[in-house]
């Protein structure tokens, strides 16, 4: 099983089907604070609808396409981050992540962007990550920006969330530019 422990508190381990309860709950407890920029709440409506997703993330895992994990916190599981889709012939990998809201705040999510970022350079060696993000959503873009990602561009209508479109900003960053670092 995949585990990468980023430091004494924080770790990422691969979604397992049963942390379908925790993350459902998790996600259930922030649903309206999710909801603002994820696509999925509105069809995330019970436990057997995380336990489906959890089921698809690990055969993206078992076919080298995904990694998706659940980010531990102090022994707790408070989100989700990996690589939402890797692309094996350009060696690129493709970050996602979400937090509950409660756990906002203690630089969970930057740190974790950079463990998988270095795990794509390191031990995928990938050429490039990605980092895609609402235009609006600063604080998921604050994160690629931290780390020193390039912003390359804007993708216009990008993604339906609920009623309207929403353009996405894309951050890149390459091998030879994060190993400068």
């Amino acid at each position: 099983m995949f585990v990468h422990k980023i430091d004494d508190d924080l770790s990422l381990k691969l979604l397992e089907l049963k942390d379908a309860e925790r993350i459902f709950e998790l996600t259930d407890r922030s649903r309206s604070y999710l909801r603002e920029w994820l696509p999925w709440l509105d069809i995330t409506t019970k436990i057997e609808d995380t336990t489906a997703f959890i089921k698809m993330c690990l055969t993206g895992f078992a076919e080298n396409k995904s990694l998706t994990t659940a980010i531990v916190f102090k022994g707790q599981i408070v989100g989700v981050a990996g690589f939402n889709s890797i692309n094996g012939s350009n060696k690129t990998a493709y970050i996602g992540y979400w937090l509950g809201q409660e756990y906002q705040g203690n630089g969970i999510m930057t740190r974790v962007a950079k463990a998988l970022t270095d795990y794509a350079f390191k031990e995928l060696n990938h050429n490039k990550v990605e980092i895609r993000a609402a235009a609006g959503n600063t604080k998921s873009r604050s994160v690629p920006e931290r780390l020193n990602f390039v912003q390359e561009g804007c993708i216009r209508q990008a993604e339906w969330l609920y009623d309207h479109y929403v353009d996405h900003i894309v951050y890149g960053v390459l091998a030879n530019e994060w190993n400068r670092k």
